[in-house]
């Protein structure tokens, strides 16, 4: 894949500023919807539907590394999209974030 390619898959999604740890966003890369999340000043994304339920994992509340889903309060584990906690048994896709500059870049 010539380097030209590689830089096509990296989408720019938000900005280091954008919100604080602890903290969930919503962003867009390419088509796809995607939670951004910040804990212990390291970024996150997985996808941001709940694989459980039709509920937008945006909306949930964050703590550590595991997103409760707002509707069946199932967990994922935001670092690799791993169920965490009942009734969640399918994971959601995670994807490769960097930080360039004040930029978030997510692979996708």
């Amino acid at each position: 894949m010539s380097s030209e390619a590689k830089a096509l898959d990296w989408q720019r999604v938000a900005s280091i500023y954008d919100f604080d740890d602890e903290d969930v966003l919503c962003v867009q890369a390419g088509s796809r919807r995607l939670a951004l999340y910040k804990v212990n000043g390291e970024f996150y994304a997985t996808d941001e539907m709940c694989s459980h339920g039709k509920a937008s994992l945006c909306e949930g509340f964050l703590e550590g590394y595991r997103i409760e889903c707002p509707l069946h309060q199932g967990l994922f584990d935001v670092r690799d999209g791993s169920p965490a906690g009942t009734p969640v048994t399918e994971g959601i896709n995670s994807y490769l974030v960097q930080v360039d500059g004040e930029d978030i870049l997510v692979k996708v």
